[in-house]
């Protein structure tokens, strides 16, 4: 996986160069945590910020894999990308 698309509380963000399921499952860890815990994230276009996301109940966050090369089926989708993360 290249890329992750994350909305979170309506805002774009991006994770890169992390596998889907690890990230799920650091996303369902957090949320069970008795502490606050945070994820790291991508922010903004061009030169990309880093930026730290709180997991916590309530908070509406989706992850959306960037199609594009599977280095696993050596495919290339047709599907064209989503729009670049703000």
């Amino acid at each position: 996986m290249k890329r992750l698309n994350i909305i979170y509380g309506g805002e774009s963000y991006s994770v890169g160069d992390r596998d889907l399921d690890d990230v799920l499952a650091e996303i369902a860890a957090g949320l069970a945590a008795a502490e606050p815990r945070w994820l790291s994230v991508n922010y903004g276009e061009g030169v990309p910020r880093k930026a730290l996301l709180l997991l916590s109940q309530g908070v509406d966050i989706a992850v959306i894999p960037v199609p594009g090369f599977d280095e696993d089926a050596d495919q290339v989708s047709d599907e064209p990308p989503p729009p670049r993360a703000r």
